[in-house]
This record gives C-alpha cells, structure tokens and sequence, in this order.
C-alpha cells in the first residue's frame, strides 16, 4: 500500500496544512501521493488505477463528501480504504476513530493497514439527503446550526472561536427552546413524547464536540438514539456549562441501541451530519443501519 489519492481542503487548518507541505510530509513516510482539492468539480469521478487508499485531509464535511463519492460509486468497483487527516473544526468522525494524535504518527501509522469498519445510516426516499455518517436529529441542535449561520464570519475565523461561540449558542438556546412532540418507533417499540433533543447517532460526539453518546461504536450495527427530555432541561444547561468551562460533563440522556427508526417531528427544522434540513411538519423518515460499508485506517490499537 504505497500509493494515495489526497482529497485536500484547502480552506481547511493553518499554512502547516497547506497542499505543499501535506504532499512534502506525506511523501516523507514513504508514500507516492495524487493530489486532488475537495473543491473540484469531478472530485473522485476517477480514480487512477495505482492508488491504493485514499487520504482525506480536513474536517468532517470533508470525510462526508468523499463518503458520498464511495457511496455512489458501483459495488463492483474496487473499496478503497479511508485515511483521514483531521484539520477542521470539531473534527467529531476522527475523534469517534481515536484518531487522536498529531500528524506524523497518523501518517506513519498507515503502512501497517490496520483497518475499522464504519457504519452509514441510510434515510428512506428523503431527497434532501440519503444517508448521514455522524449523526441525524431533531430539537435544539438544528437551531444551533441555523444561529451559526448568522454569525459574522470574522468572529468564528479560528477553530477555537468557532467552538466557543457554538457553544454560547447553544447554551441561550437551550434555556428557552420549546420541547416539541416527535413520535419515535426504534426496532418496534415506541419511545414518543415530547423532546429538547432527539438525536440518532452513529458516533460519540456531534456539532461543538458534544459527547452524547461516549459508548457508541461506529462499527457495532446499531445507531445510539439519544432523547432529552423537557424535564432535563437544567441538567442539559449544566452540561453546556461545564463545556464551556473546558469540562467534560455528563447529561443522562436517555439512549437506546437500534438498527431501525421512524420518526415523525412535530417542527420543521432537522439536520443531518451538519446540514441544516428544512422538512414538512410531521413528515415521516424512516433509517436503516448500513453495516461496515466503509473502511478506514486507524492506530494500532
């Protein structure tokens, strides 16, 4: 395994993430390296016969884009391991991944193929988006990403800043958010009611690096479906608090383990992986577990 496809965003990390020095760094550990920017109109249309792997450097819109492009791709072609390069924001997919370590060990981790399977949710006739790789909910978290999309961009122009000021967010809009009725059907059995948050995720954390679901596996088949009642509510502005703080609380969410859920959202506003949905009230979605669809490279356990 020698040589990768690079999908690079470029608008992603700092001058250390440049497209010349990934390829300077990438190459130094021994690998031949095909460039391409994220940006590219034919991203991964082809893919030269050589590459054995593809590397994926940015942020997890950017892991979500080249999935979209495996998961289009025909089953008879050939399944390219996944190498990720966390530059973004929350970088919530590598985290899940225990990707958490600094660049040069990642990269050099790589020659020794160790691979973990990942699971896709796939979303039944939903023409604003088929699938998710982290996460698909309802409640306070599609505000937060609508609030985000009316922040100036010079105050979130860093990481840091943009996770900080998230957060904020997040915090003025729990204190006051409606809990609104979603009718929920997991595996056949019924958990409706009225919600802060209802969150079907596939890996721990989601959005400004909130670790709602810690145990989750994002190989195990099954989907953690998170629910936050209104009742918990001052527990939830706790939880904000302490992430604020730099703390890791704990808000004790229910969470169930399921392969198939319906559901039907009193409110108009969903998101999927960090896509704002707007959808018909009351529409029906209904998601699948996808299992192991995707391998990634990872450390060595």
């Amino acid at each position: 395994m020698k040589t990768a496809k690079l999908v690079h965003n470029p608008d992603a990390g700092d001058e250390s993430h440049s497209k010349k020095k990934l390829i300077k760094t990438i190459e130094s550990e021994g690998f031949d390296c095909i460039y391409t920017s994220s940006k590219s109109k034919n991203l991964l249309r082809k893919i030269e016969k050589e590459v054995d792997f593809l590397i994926v450097a940015g942020g997890d819109g950017t892991v979500r884009t080249v999935v979209q492009k495996m998961l289009e791709r025909s089953l008879l072609d050939k399944r390219y391991p996944i190498a990720v390069l966390p530059m973004g924001t929350a970088n919530n997919i590598s985290s899940s991944l225990g990707l958490n370590a600094d660049q040069k060990t990642i990269i050099s981790s790589w020659a020794r193929r160790n691979l973990r399977q990942l699971d896709v949710g796939k979303i039944e006739d939903f023409e604003p988006a088929n699938f998710f790789v982290e996460g698909m909910g309802f409640g306070v978290f599609p505000r937060l990403i609508k609030d985000m999309k009316e922040v100036d961009p010079a105050v979130v122009d860093t990481p840091k800043k943009s996770l900080n000021v998230a957060r904020e967010k997040l915090h003025e809009i729990v204190q006051t958010y409606e809990a609104k009725y979603c009718h929920i059907e997991a595996d056949g059995r019924d958990y409706s009611g009225h919600y802060l948050m209802v969150e079907l995720m596939n890996i721990a954390s989601i959005g400004p690096n909130l670790v709602l679901a810690p145990m989750a596996d994002p190989g195990d088949g099954f989907f953690e479906l998170i629910l936050i009642a209104d009742s918990q509510k001052e527990e939830f502005i706790s939880y904000v608090d302490d992430k604020q703080k730099g703390k890791e609380g704990i808000i004790d969410a229910k969470v169930i383990k399921a392969k198939n859920v319906t559901f039907k959202w009193e409110g108009k506003l969903a998101h999927i992986d960090d896509n704002l949905i707007f959808m018909e009230k009351g529409q029906k979605l209904k998601i699948e577990m996808l299992k192991g669809v995707l391998d990634f490279l990872v450390l060595p356990s």
